[in-house]
């Protein structure tokens, strides 16, 4: 007995042009500041959102889908009001 039809890819090699060099970001053994370093440019909202999103690792994974989609509304939110400022 086969498996049921599932469409994918066609075999071979994939369209497009075959990357060139290195892949863009930063430069090897350069790290991102810690957040404690960013200093003025915190937010409110967008830390209790970042919190929230830590806080969500304990929940079962339903209550993390929750938890996302708030976090997303709160960040998208704040995210409008500071375009429209």
């Amino acid at each position: 007995m086969t498996a049921p039809f599932r469409p994918g890819p066609p075999p071979g090699p994939r369209p497009g042009p075959p990357p060139a060099g290195p892949r863009p970001g930063p430069p090897p053994g350069v790290r991102p500041a810690p957040v404690e370093e960013v200093g003025e440019a915190r937010h409110p909202a967008v830390d209790a959102a970042v919190q929230a999103m830590i806080n969500a690792e304990a929940l079962s994974p339903a209550d993390q889908i929750a938890q996302y989609e708030a976090a997303y509304e709160t960040l998208r939110e704040t995210l409008a009001s500071i375009d429209q400022a």
